[in-house]
């Protein structure tokens, strides 16, 4: 048995956490870029705990899922004003940006240097500027993770700038920061956290201690997913949820992911649509291929009982087979509304193209089984 786990320096849960944002900033800097998302005013809390303590805030704000331009605007702003310590506020976006920034902050040359994939993929060879991460929503746990997943819009794809020294110093994760989520952003961000459970449970690199992080996170998501959906102010809930979507990061950034996340990540930059909407869609889908291939290729592979506890934990009985967490899964999409990947602007005319970069993503590499041209080809196509 040989595994490896790396995380955040420090990770502080709780209602009511983000108190200790001040003292906890104070370790790291006097002047901080608090980077948020397009409603930079729901940070207010944050900025006046950093101001009680005498650190100096510069704003930077993030309009949608963060690109090379928002990186680049960011890492300017921060040199300009001097800043010595990264704050990322908000979603899985702005969290992001943040990281990435914070990394840009220290190394030379442009982000794109540094991009897996369409970029040069060079070594950050410096650490990246103190990064504190925290999260609003309860889905992406890129406060836990070693990377930031950017935009490029000239090559049509979402990629990510990696590298162990991207782990934030603390994540603060405060559930109640969460209860005034819509419930779309709720959906969708809470089925980002269950596949991001899911597939490092099942995938090629799932190891012990990811395991039991994936168990708990999905027992918790099941049972409590649809509840702070159908009310965003139900404070058990949404703390399983903030549990659920920490776990779920630190589950993937050492399990890897799979399929949803390869061809999601794909589909966002060709459409710019949402990330949680995507992976929603995707994950029944991917889970019933998955299944299928194993079964045909290689049953033998330790992921088919693994998708048979999926379906214990999802469905809460001890007798579930495989195909009924598909069936649950299914029905929690269809119920919480998440739209077709049509509504984005994904036509059959795409697939070919799509499947092709799918085929190179990184998160593909973890899937518990090499699916075909053909079976992505389907998956999209029932999707759409």
């Amino acid at each position: 048995m040989r595994f490896e786990f790396a995380t955040a320096s420090r990770i502080i849960f709780g209602p009511g956490a983000i108190a200790q944002a001040g003292s906890l900033a104070k370790e790291f800097g006097r002047t901080a870029l608090v980077v948020t998302g397009r409603n930079a005013a729901r940070a207010g809390k944050l900025v006046n705990a950093l101001r009680a303590v005498n650190i100096r805030v510069v704003g930077s704000s993030v309009e949608g899922e963060p690109d090379l331009e928002a990186v680049r605007r960011g890492t300017a702003l921060a040199r300009l004003e001097n800043c010595d310590l990264v704050v990322g506020f908000g979603g899985g976006s702005a969290l992001d940006a943040a990281k990435a920034i914070a990394a840009m902050l220290t190394n030379d040359g442009d982000v794109l240097d540094y991009l897996e994939v369409i970029g040069a993929g060079k070594v950050l060879t410096h650490s990246p500027a103190p990064c504190l991460a925290i999260p609003t929503t309860a889905g992406t746990g890129s406060e836990v993770t070693r990377n930031a997943v950017l935009t490029s819009a000239g090559h049509g794809v979402k990629v990510s700038l990696r590298s162990p020294l991207m782990l934030p110093k603390a994540a603060l994760v405060d559930p109640e920061l969460t209860w005034d989520l819509p419930p779309a952003l709720t959906a969708s961000t809470g089925l980002d956290a269950l596949t991001q459970l899911i597939e490092p449970y099942v995938s090629a690199r799932a190891n012990v201690m990811t395991d039991g992080l994936c168990v708990e996170g999905i027992r918790r998501a099941a049972r409590s997913l649809r509840a702070a959906y159908e009310n965003g102010r139900n404070a058990v809930a949404r703390e399983d949820m903030a549990v659920a979507s920490l776990f779920g990061g630190l589950a993937l950034a050492n399990a890897g992911l799979g399929a949803v996340h390869g061809m999601a990540g794909v589909i966002g930059g060709m459409f710019g649509a949402p990330h949680g909407a995507i992976c929603a869609v995707l994950l029944p889908k991917v889970m019933a291929a998955n299944l299928a291939a194993l079964r045909s290729r290689d049953p033998a592979n330790p992921a088919l009982p693994r998708y048979e506890e999926v379906a214990r934990l999802l469905t809460g009985r001890s007798n579930a087979l495989a195909d009924e967490g598909v069936e649950w899964v299914s029905r929690l999409v269809s119920d919480l509304q998440i739209p077709k990947l049509g509504a984005c602007g994904l036509r059959a005319g795409h697939i070919a193209d799509l499947v092709k970069k799918s085929r190179n993503a990184s998160s593909m590499k973890a899937n518990p089984i090499i699916l075909t041209i053909e079976e992505l080809t389907a998956i999209v196509e029932i999707t759409i």
